[in-house]
Parts: C-alpha cells; sequence; structure tokens
C-alpha cells in the first residue's frame, strides 16, 4: 500500500474541544488491524439471527402504532366536549388538545420510525435467516413508509462496502474546498466568513429545512451522494444507481410506493387530508426527521476521517462512524439502538440489532482508539457538527473535516 499523504493545512481547531466521548483528538495514524482480526474478537454467537426474536420486536411495533393510534381517535372528542372545557377553560381545552397531539406525533413518530428501522434491518438480512421473510417484511413496511426497498437497499449497500471513502461510497459526501469555491490558503488569507452564514437563525433554518426534507430529497434526486447525472433518483429503474439486473426489483418497490400512495389517496378521499395529516403525516414526517438526523450523525465528525486510494480500506472506513446515546431510552427502546451501536453495524451488518451492546464490548477493545463515540445531546450533537464539519480539502489521502474558520480537529500523523 502505498504511504498516505496529509491533508495541507496543520491548524488544529479549538472549537472542538469539550466534546463529550471516549476520544481525544489525537493525530491519526491509520489503523493497521484487519477485518479477519476484528471480525474474530467477536463471539460467534453474537452473528446468529433468530426469525422469531426478530418477529417479536416487529410485532411490539405494530401493536405500540395500532395502540398510539386508537388513542389518538380520543384526542378531539374529548378536549372538544362540554365537561372538559367547562374544567379547563375553552382556552385551556385548547392548548391541552394540540399538547396532547404533540405527544402523539413525537411517539408515533419514534414507534414508526422503529418500523423503517426493522425494514433496514430485514434490507440487511439480519432480521431472520430466510431470506424470503426478510424481503417481504422488509418491501411491506418501507412501502409502509413511502421508502423503495429494493431501491434504497441496493444503494444502501454500496454505502456500507465503500463507507467513508470519497470515491465510492454514495451518501454523505463532504463538500471539498474546490466544491465550495474557497480561494487556497497557500496564496492568501482566506476569509471564510465571507463564504459561510453563520449567524443562529440561519442556521436553525437551514437545519430545520433539512431534517424536513433530506430523507426524501436522497431517495428523489440522490441529495448529499456522489456526483451523478441529473435527475438520478432511487426511482427510476434505469438509474445509474442500479445494474441491469436490479430492475425488475427497483420497478417492485416503485409498485409498494405507489400502493401505499393509493391508500393515502384513498384515505384522503374519505376523511379529509388534514386528518390522514395528524394521524399518518406529520409522524411520516418525523420519520424523515430521524432518519437524516441519525445518518448525519453516524457519519460526519471532527474526528472521522475521510480516505482517497489506497489509504481506504473496509474496516479503516468502518470505524470512521460514530455510535451515539441518540435520544437515550427512547433511541434504545424505540429506535433499536441504531445509533447506540452503529459502528458494529458497518463491520458485520448481518449481524441482529439486539446483539449490538454486547458485540460493541467487545469491538470497543478491539479497536482501541479508533472507536469513535460520543454521549452528548444528539440535538447539540448535531448543531455543533453542522459548524464543525463544512468542508474537506481537495489534496490528501487521509482528510477531516474543517470547520467554519478553516481548521481541522484533526489531522493525519505524518512520518
Amino acid at each position: 500500500m502505498e504511504e498516505p499523504k496529509a491533508t495541507p493545512g496543520g491548524d488544529i481547531s479549538q472549537a472542538t474541544k469539550g466534546i463529550k466521548g471516549d476520544n481525544s483528538f489525537q493525530d491519526y495514524v491509520p489503523m493497521t488491524k484487519s477485518l479477519k482480526e476484528i471480525r474474530a474478537a467477536i463471539p460467534a454467537r453474537l452473528f446468529k439471527r433468530s426469525t422469531t426474536k426478530g418477529l417479536m420486536y416487529l410485532g411490539r411495533d405494530l401493536v405500540m402504532m395500532g395502540l398510539f393510534f386508537c388513542l389518538a381517535t380520543f384526542i378531539d372528542p374529548f378536549f372538544s366536549s362540554s365537561s372538559t372545557r367547562s374544567l379547563l377553560s375553552l382556552s385551556g381545552a385548547k392548548a391541552a388538545r394540540w399538547a396532547a397531539w404533540g405527544v402523539y406525533w413525537w411517539f408515533q413518530g419514534l414507534v414508526m420510525t422503529g418500523l423503517w428501522v426493522i425494514g433496514h434491518e430485514a434490507g440487511h438480512l439480519a432480521l431472520s435467516p430466510s431470506v424470503p421473510i426478510c424481503h417481504i417484511i422488509g418491501l411491506i413496511l418501507h412501502s409502509f413508509l413511502l421508502t423503495p426497498y429494493f431501491s434504497w437497499r441496493y444503494s444502501h449497500h454500496t454505502h456500507h462496502t465503500y463507507i467513508a471513502s470519497m470515491e465510492k461510497d454514495n451518501f454523505g459526501i463532504p463538500d471539498t474546498r474546490s466544491d465550495l469555491s474557497l480561494p487556497s490558503e497557500k496564496h492568501q488569507s482566506v476569509s471564510y466568513s465571507e463564504f459561510f452564514e453563520d449567524t443562529p437563525m440561519f442556521n436553525l433554518l437551514y437545519l430545520v429545512g433539512r431534517q424536513i426534507i433530506g430523507f426524501p430529497a436522497y431517495l428523489l434526486w440522490n441529495a448529499s451522494g456522489q456526483k451523478v447525472p441529473r435527475w438520478t433518483n432511487h426511482f427510476n429503474p434505469n438509474s445509474v444507481l442500479f445494474t441491469s439486473k436490479q430492475r425488475n426489483a427497483v420497478i417492485l418497490s416503485d409498485i409498494g410506493v405507489l400502493t401505499m400512495a393509493g391508500i393515502i389517496a384513498y384515505a384522503v378521499s374519505k376523511v379529509g387530508a388534514a386528518t390522514v395529516f395528524k394521524y399518518y403525516g406529520l409522524p411520516w414526517v418525523l420519520v424523515g426527521h430521524w432518519i437524516t438526523m441519525a445518518v448525519f450523525l453516524h457519519h460526519t465528525d471532527p474526528r472521522a476521517p475521510r480516505f482517497r486510494g489506497n489509504a481506504w480500506n473496509f474496516q479503516r472506513g468502518a470505524a470512521a462512524t460514530v455510535d451515539r446515546e441518540f435520544l437515550g431510552w427512547q433511541g434504545r427502546f424505540f429506535l433499536h439502538d441504531i445509533s447506540h451501536y452503529h459502528v458494529i453495524h458497518h463491520y458485520f451488518s448481518r449481524m441482529p440489532f439486539y446483539n449490538g451492546e454486547e458485540a460493541t464490548v467487545y469491538l470497543k477493545e478491539i479497536l482501541g482508539p479508533y472507536y469513535i463515540h460520543s454521549s452528548e445531546s444528539v440535538f447539540k450533537s448535531l448543531w455543533d457538527t453542522y459548524r464543525q464539519c463544512k468542508f474537506i480539502e481537495d489534496d490528501g489521502d487521509i482528510v477531516f473535516y474543517k470547520d467554519n474558520k478553516g481548521k481541522a480537529a484533526r489531522q493525519f500523523a505524518q512520518g
């Protein structure tokens, strides 16, 4: 393997000090452990998939979704009743009614995101040893959530195969200095404030917008992916994202999404758009929000390297993933540990999620300082990471994000 080249510029930012986690910002030395060594450190029993256990988690989520839906049907009648208005006053009853809807949207959004995660597990064939069971469940769940199951599965497989490779990874590709038309620091002092709008209100509005449309934008026009022909998306069976052998499965995914769209249209014709939006639409928006937020924070961090050329290999790329204590107990219970133990998932995607916690104990031991973890609030992480991870340099085989002042929190250890 060729000796990796360092990224230009060696300034270490002070902005990232204080991030809660298990890792300091020491200079990066490329990992030399083999995938075989890492695999051998994990007990074989943790790779065993159980159809029964997978279906139990699926059943639990479906029961919760149905229960929350049924409870929500009492919200408007209860808070509109004369007795409730007499007890709380008219304005008090209205405020309590919207608060109750807010609780429903929050928890139903989490439950539906958990169902999306079960479909994600099925896409990795981690839900069951049975391939047909995985694909049937995955297709139904993702179609229900307007995600083209096989189409997403194929592009997601590429992401897992080439994670953190600047040339071959297909999701969350960092902007480079030239992408943003930033001048070179070699010839002049750069005033980054002229290029990065850093007012809190602008950042907040941008993040809110991205959280709402981020995942649909990825499916509809490959947002945050590699540079591909215009109109590339996950619904066109002839897209460059897919091979000719995958075409029929992509069409089947489209049929699944169109079927769900038809069901939604029928429901709107019967009960009205507002009712459908309250019960299904807003929780669905939150599904996209949680997916967008989780994926961004899994793979964007000032400590995590990106690789070019021969500096990349699978085990280095997988270690450039971050375990985050996403929403605390709610992330563990409703989201099936998708963020708490995401590093092990990138090493062994067919390992069932319910074994991730124990497997991570062994993974941390074998990875040592290459394991990246954060325990801070994910909302704070989202805000800070957006400001700290603006771009990478055009040159260098191992590079790190630079912040809105052009500073990197970490650098490649030369020599």
